[in-house]
């Protein structure tokens, strides 16, 4: 009788599914034209400047990091404000707050200059947008692509439903290139809370600005997301514009809101464009490597050898001394675990640092990573997470790599020998690994690599938990020397900070799920 119900029950949620893929057909590409890269532009303010800076530096890339959300958001818009012949750019989110809105109508104004605006969106990270995007469309300068696009419009998450393993693949890469001359790589996706500004919760992040060898491998990479058969005409997706220029309405229903201050001042004070322009910026000139997925991922699986983790991992070389990582959503897996054991019993010191339970926005994912902390610890991996303090804070203060009290790291980025330094949006986690698509930039550079070899030694003082062993137990301590407990003398804790009954059950039942390749 169980085993009848039972096999009813599939035959009924499949012919569900079979049923509702029917109903909620994606749209047929048909005669689709992929336009690609132009030129790099001769003309604009970056172009003169730039063509004599990659003349003197034939083959290498010009990098300066931008760590600082303020420089980040700045050098975004200053730069679309520039460009004179074209924008390519791409994202897994970008949000429909003042960020969003303020880099969408950045993109309008350069259309309306004639410049070609290319954007390819993840549509996991589309929501609330589509009236936008439809109006995009129509613009003759403006062309709009979304990747793995959801059947449904409204409730999309519904779609999981009859097309689960499709959806379950999502573009991760983060990319923004102007007049073929000058790219941001990194962690960052567009919305408030990824810029520092405003009263969301902060994500702590890195960004490179780049010029030189590497932005022609950037652009081309974006043809090769821009031309695969899981990037959708936005069009055919969100329908007809159904409103007159709700880009300009959205931006003024945030007229009066105090961000918007706040990043007017943001863009008056800085000079990020304009001293790349002067051929005054920082620039350190090294070589460098684009790591990318290969497109087709989002339609299922690839061969180990040509993901990007592999391909990584070949381009680092050998370890020597250290490896020091900062990852937002740490899943090591059994593989993982196994690789950080034979580093160090190779010699070479790991330091891992991830979100605590306290300030994760994932706590699936932190479940993931708790299941292996115990087995790294062993290992003899060091490991450390970012806390997040009860006190208010100014949410315009910065820490440095570690970002301010209350923050949560949305960083991807680790440092090898104190010689190489991988910045991008590549997770040490099994989605990174098997699911989403990634993309990030190795670069050769002791300054880089050391700096982040120096956060380690010398940035976490009170503003992270040293996880270790005693006694064959897990303990919290306060590099400080401060504890949350009442007790002002004891400097160890032995429960996880921002655990609760609750939540520790949730951490135990997740980690016994088969879900790890989920995370």
């Amino acid at each position: 009788m169980i085993l009848k119900t039972l096999v009813s029950a599939i035959a009924i949620t499949g012919s569900g599914i079979v049923i509702a893929r029917s109903a909620f057909k994606l749209p047929e590409i048909k005669d689709r034209i992929d336009s690609t890269v132009l030129p790099k532009a001769t003309s604009g303010p970056l172009a003169e400047t730039l063509t004599k800076l990659e003349a003197e530096h034939e083959g290498l890339t010009g990098i300066a990091p931008l760590q600082s959300g303020a420089d980040a958001f700045a050098a975004r818009i200053l730069l679309a404000d520039a460009a004179v012949s074209s924008i390519d750019t791409q994202y897994y989110m970008w949000h429909a707050d003042l960020t969003g809105t303020l880099l969408l109508d950045a993109l309008v104004r350069a259309a309306d200059r004639g410049v070609r605006v290319r954007l390819l969106l993840d549509d996991n990270g589309t929501t609330g947008l589509d009236t936008e995007i439809a109006a995009l469309v129509t613009h003759p300068n403006i062309e709009v692509r979304l990747y793995n696009p959801f059947n449904l419009r409204v409730a999309k998450t519904l779609s999981y439903a009859f097309d689960f393993f499709r959806l379950n693949r999502r573009m991760h890469n983060k990319s923004f290139t102007v007049d073929g001359r000058a790219t941001i790589l990194g962690g960052r996706n567009i919305g408030d809370e990824y810029f520092s500004t405003g009263s969301t919760a902060l994500f702590v992040d890195l960004d490179v600005l780049a010029v030189g060898a590497i932005v022609p491998q950037v652009a081309a990479d974006f043809d090769r997301y821009w031309a695969t058969p899981s990037a959708y005409p936005a069009g055919a997706i969100v329908g007809e514009q159904k409103e007159s220029d709700p880009i300009a309405k959205r931006l003024a229903d945030f007229k009066n809101d105090s961000q918007m201050d706040e990043y007017k001042a943001i863009l008056n004070n800085s000079n990020i464009v304009s001293a790349l322009a002067a051929g005054e910026l920082d620039l350190e000139w090294t070589t460098t490597l684009l790591v990318s997925d290969d497109p087709i991922k989002g339609q299922g699986a690839v061969p180990r050898e040509d993901l990007l983790a592999t391909r990584l991992m070949e381009a680092v070389g050998n370890i020597d001394k250290k490896l020091d990582g900062i990852s937002a959503y740490f899943v090591p897996g059994v593989a993982g675990v196994k690789t950080f054991s034979a580093l160090e019993k190779r010699g070479v010191a790991v330091r891992m640092l991830t979100n605590s339970m306290e300030a994760t926005d994932v706590l699936p994912v932190h479940a993931g990573y708790a299941k292996h902390r115990k087995d790294m610890l062993e290992s003899g991996v060091s490991l450390f997470e970012l806390r997040k303090k009860v006190a208010p804070c100014d949410v315009t203060k910065h820490l440095g790599l570690f970002g301010s009290s209350g923050a949560s790291l949305h960083t991807k980025t680790f440092a090898v020998d104190g010689e190489r330094i991988f910045v991008g949006s590549f997770n040490f986690d099994p989605r990174s690994t098997r699911l989403n698509t990634e993309m990030g930039i190795l670069i050769s550079s002791e300054k880089m690599a050391q700096n982040l070899h120096r956060a380690f030694d010398e940035s976490m003082s009170g503003l992270t938990w040293q996880v270790e062993l005693h006694d064959d137990k897990l303990v919290w301590i306060d590099s400080n020397g401060n504890s949350d407990s009442s007790s002002q003398n004891e400097k160890v804790l032995t429960s996880e900070p921002g655990s609760s009954a609750i939540r520790s059950m949730a951490l135990t039942v997740i980690g016994w799920l088969p879900v790890e390749w989920l995370l």
